[in-house]
């Protein structure tokens, strides 16, 4: 069955509530996450406040939204990009995932302050926002997971094993046991070695901290060319979980 096309009244709601979005996202770029108010908003978009509280209830609810909604945006942009280079070019894929995210993140860096700058006082993000949240991530994890899988192939990009440094017996596994269980359990792949799961976590962690430095300026006077400067770090993040990138 079809479903029936929108109402007047329900296309003049979203309408309503996509302007309440853009105007909070707005708010968030030029004030940060926590100026956010309800009441500067409803001025923004032209209402009263108690009509704005017909669309979200808190200033917590319209936070939310906004998590979900960059969540996804970033992740539809990552998985977009990885999903135009071949499968089997994982290199390829790597890089223009890393490249998304940091797209992305110049062009909304309000967004990512609030997704991946410090956490808003008060307030704790619900359990509906972690699948959103992991989109990003389960690209970068399933390149890594295709790389080792087809390491046997021709052509492969995948170059060994990383070998750990000399560690505690244990303290790769122990350091990382919920993303190894993560990764198992999610079907990314249930044979890829701890040192590889441990490295991919670095490599993750490491994207968002380079764009973190760069979008809030702690890289200023030492990087001189921030593009390149990420498609190094990316390059060389790759090659340390095990595979090459095309130079």
């Amino acid at each position: 069955m079809v479903d029936p096309a929108p109402t007047a009244r329900a296309r003049a709601r979203e309408a309503v509530h996509a302007s309440i979005l853009a105007a909070a996202r707005a708010r968030l770029t030029a004030e940060g996450p926590t100026q956010l108010s309800l009441r500067q908003v409803a001025r923004d978009v032209g209402l009263v406040s108690s009509a704005v509280y017909r669309y979200f209830a808190s200033r917590d609810d319209l936070l939310t939204a906004i998590l979900v909604l960059d969540f996804d945006e970033l992740g539809t942009a990552v998985e977009d990009a990885d999903a135009a280079r071949p499968r089997t070019d994982v290199g390829g894929r790597w890089t223009a995932a890393c490249r998304a995210i940091r797209t992305w993140a110049i062009a909304h860096p309000g967004d990512f302050a609030l997704l991946y700058g410090s956490p808003v006082p008060g307030y704790v993000a619900p359990p509906d926002t972690i699948e959103p949240a992991s989109r990003t991530t389960h690209v970068l994890v399933r390149v890594v997971a295709d790389a080792w899988r087809n390491r046997h192939a021709d052509g492969s990009a995948w170059r060994g094993t990383p070998v750990p440094p000399p560690s505690a017996p244990g303290a790769v596994g122990s350091a990382v046991a919920d993303a190894i269980a993560y990764v198992a359990d999610r079907g990314f792949a249930d044979d890829l070695p701890d040192e590889v799961v441990v490295r991919t976590l670095m490599a993750w962690t490491t994207v968002f901290g380079v764009v973190s430095f760069e979008l809030f300026g702690q890289a200023v006077g030492s990087v001189s060319d921030p593009s390149a400067y990420f498609d190094e770090v990316t390059a060389r993040l790759a090659w340390d979980i095990g595979f090459d990138v095309a130079r």
